[in-house]
């Protein structure tokens, strides 16, 4: 059981650590907090905390550093979360904002977490399963190109050609044919809608011109395949060269980490797993991370909603980070994430 002080000091010698990337000692402790007690004291409080596996020496007559269980002990004993100030809040709102769509909102989600905490940010797409599908539309351009539209009730614009050999398409043909997937379609959600255009197409030749199947299957398959797109699969990453950064914190796992962050599959993997977390912010540090090959990183998430599903964000990076300040950013990017596609659905 570590004493109040003992915490106190592992406290210290993790905020003195990640602001100096130097190994802490009792004297430095002494110097830079009110602890009220003597050095000696200071180290004998050290000594318990190596006895724990919670700091460790890395070089003979050097001060101590965190191990991963020390890390991860210092983040579930953060007594309180430091808010970003007002002007983080405003700035965050502000940038993210001016978002033009979903794709837009994600870039710039992942490229302002980077930015804030200097490490990878990743987030992952909302699933658009139950979104609903707020519009259908197509357009002739020329005689034999048709132009695909689906916009979603999450903002999400779809576009696609259908190419139409050897065809002379009238605007009226494309009106009717609209009409009739409009129908279909528009009001129920994605998962539904899909089903719906598949039954037109196998129930072509009750309602179908015979010299017009192709034509029309052709675009039933452009619609299909815009409604199917599994989203819920895909992420958006920014800031991977802040992982080769001076004074590079990986040694040789570095290759592997941008491996992992290349296929995607990995993170998708982890950031599943912290999902499942009852808390508003997790932390996967270190070793716990072992499963996934990335044993030297630590990753940050949180969780936002698009008013159906959940889908997770957060940032990933060395154990040396600055823990407090990165689940705050990670925290008030979500909340606001939450806030801004509630409104836009």
């Amino acid at each position: 059981m570590v004493s109040e002080r003992s915490l106190a000091v592992l406290h210290a010698i993790v905020g003195d650590y990640v602001s100096s990337n130097e190994p802490v000692g009792s004297k430095a402790i002494v110097e830079r907090h009110s602890f009220g007690v003597s050095a000696a004291t200071i180290r004998n409080d050290m000594a318990l905390l190596e006895e724990d596996e919670l700091i460790a020496q890395p070089h003979t007559s050097s001060g101590r550093v965190p191990t991963d269980k020390g890390y991860r002990l210092y983040v579930d004993t953060l007594a309180r979360i430091r808010p970003l100030s007002s002007a983080q809040r405003s700035a965050i709102e502000r940038f993210l904002g001016e978002s033009s769509d979903l794709d837009d909102v994600m870039a710039r989600t992942v490229r302002l977490l980077s930015q804030l905490t200097n490490q990878v940010a990743v987030a992952q797409y909302p699933s658009l399963r139950r979104t609903v599908v707020r519009h259908i539309d197509l357009v002739a351009l020329g005689e034999d190109r048709v132009l695909s539209v689906l916009i979603l009730g999450s903002g999400v614009v779809e576009q696609q050609v259908a190419l139409l050999p050897a065809s002379r398409v009238t605007e009226a043909w494309v009106h009717g044919l609209r009409q009739r997937i409009a129908e279909a379609a528009v009001g129920s959600d994605v998962e539904t809608a899909a089903h719906a255009v598949a039954r037109l197409d196998e129930d072509l030749p009750n309602w179908s011109q015979p010299d017009e199947a192709d034509l029309v299957k052709r675009v039933l398959a452009v619609v299909l395949g815009q409604l199917q797109a599994n989203r819920n699969d895909r992420i958006a990453v920014a800031g991977a060269a802040n992982l080769s950064r001076p004074g590079g914190e990986f040694a040789g796992s570095l290759p592997v980490v941008l491996e992992a962050i290349e296929e995607q599959v990995t993170l998708l993997r982890l950031f599943g797993e912290l999902a499942h977390d009852d808390r508003e912010v997790s932390a996967s540090i270190g070793r716990e991370n072992e499963a996934y090959g990335l044993s030297e990183t630590s990753i940050i998430a949180s969780k936002y909603e698009d008013g159906i599903a959940i889908s997770k964000l957060g940032v990933l990076g060395p154990l040396r980070m600055d823990y407090a300040g990165n689940i705050a950013t990670v925290r008030a990017v979500a909340r606001y994430l939450n806030r801004f596609l509630g409104e836009e659905r």
